[in-house]
């Protein structure tokens, strides 16, 4: 192992678990060789901090349990009320101003007087009786719709 670098022994597998007979023919080798001294120090000191970190253990702040537990509660409060209730909390203001607005619609249809006479007559009107300048209730025929068209072309020539 004189003149084989540990720094492939090193890389293949970890420090803590080598044999014996590995450490020591390493140990060996680093008091010649510098750079596979760096190597196994470096190697050796992450070991021990990785050892030291995985046998801590961490506590969780003293108020973790007490904001777990509030919002499991609060959760929990939520989930305990009716589905139709919370609708009904979503949705009680347009339900609201849907009545509203309905009852006033009915109210002035029943509260506004008929259409006037007038009215009416306008509406029984055609739009082709509107358009010919005719206030008969009698439907054209297709000669005279094309006379009139065709007489107001005659004139403008």
């Amino acid at each position: 192992m004189k003149d084989k670098h540990i720094i492939d022994v090193l890389d293949n597998s970890p420090i803590l678990t080598l044999s014996e007979s590995q450490l020591s023919e390493i140990q060996g080798h680093v008091r010649d060789c510098g750079s596979c001294r760096e190597a196994y120090e470096a190697a050796r000191v992450s070991a021990i901090v990785l050892q030291s970190r995985a046998q801590a253990t961490i506590e969780p702040s003293p108020f973790f349990q007490t904001r777990v537990m509030a919002a499991w509660r609060e959760r929990q409060a939520v989930e305990s009320v009716p589905a139709m209730w919370r609708l009904w909390g979503s949705a009680k203001a347009l339900v609201s101003t849907m009545a509203v607005t309905t009852a006033a619609l009915a109210v002035l249809s029943f509260v506004m007087p008929a259409t006037p006479a007038s009215d009416q007559a306008v509406s029984e009107l055609s739009a082709e009786s509107v358009i010919m300048g005719q206030a008969s209730d009698e439907q054209m025929s297709y000669e005279q719709v094309f006379a009139t068209i065709y007489e107001d072309v005659d004139e403008a020539r």
